[in-house]
């Protein structure tokens, strides 16, 4: 496929953009794939991309019910950081934060990776004491992370209101510098064409409906809305339908699902120029290229399937950044959205082999999966290819729900970040 650059803008445009290839091929289904993945999102996007380009395994099909990037991966607020608390938490996250700050070089294509910082805002003395008790954790194992008084804060982001008489006072805040965002549909984009460059097939708009095993318990392929599929491997990353598509194999998964929303303002101009976060009040809010306030929500209170979620959801939210932010009281919001988020027990994921031979599975990233897209994916794609995990991901089994030996992330996912 034909590298991007700006020699290649400036030669098509010269052609009225004429010449330019589909980004990847969309091509019927084989009966029969070495590895197939459940899920076009950019985990599943990406682990298909790792296993061709690190792992030599290019008989790979990626399998999606609708269309690329159509759940989590373009329905998620785009933060980055991995100032986790736990030793298995800041290693995949950290893995991940290297892989985007080269990613758009390694895809030959724009993500938009922006390292504007991400700021966790401190209201209370607990506030203080769980912030700090991150960075000195943090720095332990080299991830940077920094304690800012409330002044501080204040320079780093000059709309914050820090005054005394505020409803939700602020005595400081912990700052990722490195943190910041990415354009979500970009990365799965991105990565569906590399994988589809390296020979992988990318077949949308068809709906897995079961998962066939044989006479000794082992996975032999997919039932489809398309037919059925035969494969050697199967992973699945699903996200938020993780529990639906694991109970075809017969496997359960301590997960659930819940909507999580977020919204948009009306365009403005450059006023907002980092993340800002607050676990207390359960609001954050950063701006997008276009001008957008970016305002995310915490899960909906309930268990559902929805992409909708409670009106009540984002008014809290709403009120929340007024308090916050007086400045913004008359801004009008354009548009809401919403997800679905798949949590385990202990806000953790999950990256493992299951009880089935063949069978994988990536799930639990609840309000965190998109900041894990590259480092997920391309420790999935060692998972699959070498039948064990990497040293980063094998704190993250389903035998811990078993062992008891959890890794209680409760407090790093507090709100949808």
């Amino acid at each position: 496929m034909r590298k991007y650059s700006v020699f290649a803008v400036a030669r098509e445009a010269l052609r009225g953009h004429k010449g330019w290839e589909k980004q990847w091929t969309s091509p019927e289904p084989r009966a029969e794939y070495d590895v197939v993945i459940i899920g076009g999102g950019g985990h599943g996007l990406g682990a298909a991309y790792y296993l061709a380009k690190e792992h030599g395994i290019t008989n790979v099909a990626v399998i999606e019910k609708g269309w690329l990037g159509g759940g989590n991966t373009g329905r998620n607020t785009t933060i980055i950081r991995s100032n986790y608390l736990y030793e298995e938490s800041m290693h995949i996250y950290e893995h991940s934060m290297k892989l985007w700050e080269g990613l758009s070089q390694e895809l030959n294509y724009n993500v938009m990776y922006s390292p504007r910082g991400v700021m966790m805002l401190s209201h209370n003395i607990h506030d203080q004491q769980s912030f700090k008790r991150h960075i000195h954790a943090n720095r332990l194992y080299g991830i940077d992370n920094e304690w800012l008084t409330p002044e501080q804060a204040k320079a780093y982001c000059p709309p914050l209101d820090i005054s005394a008489s505020a409803r939700y006072p602020i005595n400081g805040a912990a700052l990722q510098r490195r943190g910041g965002t990415a354009r979500h549909d970009a990365v799965a984009w991105g990565y569906a064409r590399a994988a589809s460059d390296r020979g992988v097939h990318i077949i949308q708009n068809c709906e897995v409906t079961g998962i066939r095993r044989g006479p000794d318990g082992r996975v032999t392929g997919v039932e489809t809305s398309r037919g059925f599929i035969g494969a050697r491997k199967v992973g699945v990353s699903a996200a938020g339908h993780t529990t639906t598509v694991m109970q075809m194999a017969g496997v359960r998964v301590p997960l659930q699902s819940s909507p999580l929303q977020a919204l948009v303002s009306e365009p403005l101009k450059p006023i907002f120029p980092c993340v800002v976060m607050s676990n207390t009040v359960h609001a954050y809010i950063s701006q997008s290229d276009k001008g957008e306030l970016v305002i995310g929500a915490g899960t909906d209170q309930y268990n559902s399937y929805s992409q909708t979620g409670g009106l009540q959801i984002i008014t809290h939210t709403l009120d929340a950044i007024c308090e916050l932010f007086p400045m913004f009281r008359r801004v009008k919001m354009m548009r809401q959205w919403g997800g679905i988020v798949d949590n385990t027990p202990d806000r953790s994921a999950i990256q493992s082999k299951t009880p089935v031979p063949g069978l994988y599975v990536n799930c639990g990233w609840g309000t965190g999966g998109f900041k894990a897209t590259p480092g997920s994916a391309n420790l999935f794609a060692h998972l699959i290819a070498r039948d064990e995990p990497h040293k980063f991901n094998a704190g993250l089994t389903l035998e811990r729900f078993r062992s008891g030996r959890l890794i209680d992330e409760a407090a790093a996912a507090a709100v949808a970040h």
